[in-house]
């Protein structure tokens, strides 16, 4: 290391290079003591800062192997763990899989492109965002850098009454058992009518979580701390439950032999084959159905708060994504108040 003086500056100036890297600046000091024990300090923090780290970082593909594995043993959620598989064999069509970690940053990723929707793409992204920090959390690289996702379009579709009476109509024309017919037939007014998300909560209903006496079902375990709640139920889904419970006072509503929970796991399959046949738009999932309670909820009880309460969600800025406007009430407003039109008396 070299501490000097430059000719016109009064302070000591250091001087030291590591692995290549050159570290030069002024100490700040005039004495030379505390100038030398300034530079030493410096040259301390910068041996720190590049022990931990190896001299070339490995590529996107080799630093896979290790993440793929940590997502296979971390705590996940097993929806979780689907959605960074599925990322990854999204990110290994990519040309980016031998560019080295150090390497990848945010004008890089932008450059990528994936087929499908924006919500495809993002999860590609989030996938090697993911990647990347679990990166610098195992010294791989020394910052992990900001990854933008794409914005996505929100869903504007409901599953309304029409829609339902379309798909209901297509699931009939399906080459299907009529148990699998009434059974996607009642996962569709279920959806409706409860506002459940499909997977973590409509799926999973329990007998035991069904209260008869008061028309309501509690949800004990949800996407949010929100989502454990009590959930009023219509006559028509109470005629769906209780015709699928009969007798029985514990297990699932909707019990499966083949998966491993031992519970219904997706209609995803069913949900396309009837929309196909419905000639509606592949935009269309079962989870509009939820979009829908909510709209029709807020439409008629005007209270917002309410609905967030019914549906477990926190957020006010989330549940307004699930209203969508009735035109009809819009057009009306627009009529009433036009000029000429004639006034209602107070």
């Amino acid at each position: 290391m070299k501490l000097f003086k430059k000719p016109k500056s009064k302070y000591f100036w250091y001087d030291f290079t590591i692995r290549g890297k050159r570290f030069r600046s002024s100490t700040k000091e005039t004495n030379e003591k505390r100038a030398a024990k300034i530079a030493a300090l410096k040259f301390a923090d910068a041996c720190e800062q590049g022990d931990p780290l190896p001299r070339k970082a490995p590529t996107l593909k080799q630093a896979s192997v290790r993440f793929l594995k940590w997502v296979e043993a971390a705590r996940l959620a097993d929806k979780t763990k689907t959605y960074y598989q599925d990322g990854w064999r999204l990110l290994e069509t990519t040309c980016i899989l031998e560019l080295r970690l150090d390497a990848i940053n945010n004008d890089v990723a932008e450059q990528l492109s994936f087929s499908g929707s924006a919500a495809n793409a993002n999860c590609a992204l989030r996938t090697l965002r993911r990647l990347l920090h679990k990166a610098e959390d195992w010294k791989l690289i020394r910052r992990a850098p900001k990854i933008k996702l794409l914005p996505e379009q929100e869903r504007v579709l409901r599953l309304d009454d029409d829609v339902e009476r379309k798909l209901l109509a297509g699931a009939a024309e399906c080459n299907w058992r009529a148990r699998t017919l009434d059974l996607f037939r009642d996962i569709v007014v279920l959806v409706r009518d409860t506002g459940l998300r499909n997977e973590k909560e409509l799926y999973q209903i329990r007998i035991e979580n069904i209260h008869w006496d008061r028309h309501v079902l509690f949800v004990p375990d949800s996407k949010t701390v929100t989502g454990i709640r009590d959930v009023p139920l219509s006559d028509r889904a109470i005629a769906i439950l209780g015709r699928r419970c009969g007798d029985h006072r514990e297990g699932w509503v909707f019990p499966s032999k083949r998966a491993k929970s031992g519970h219904l796991t997706t209609m995803a399959v069913k949900f396309r084959q009837a929309r196909k046949k419905a000639g509606l738009s592949e935009d269309l999932v079962l989870y509009c159905g939820r979009h829908d309670f909510g709209t029709r909820v807020l439409k008629k009880t005007g209270n917002l708060k309410l609905v967030m309460q019914t549906m477990g969600q926190k957020d006010v800025k989330t549940a307004m994504k699930y209203q969508h406007p009735e035109l009809d009430i819009v057009r009306t407003a627009l009529n009433e108040t036009a000029p000429g039109a004639p006034q209602t008396s107070a």
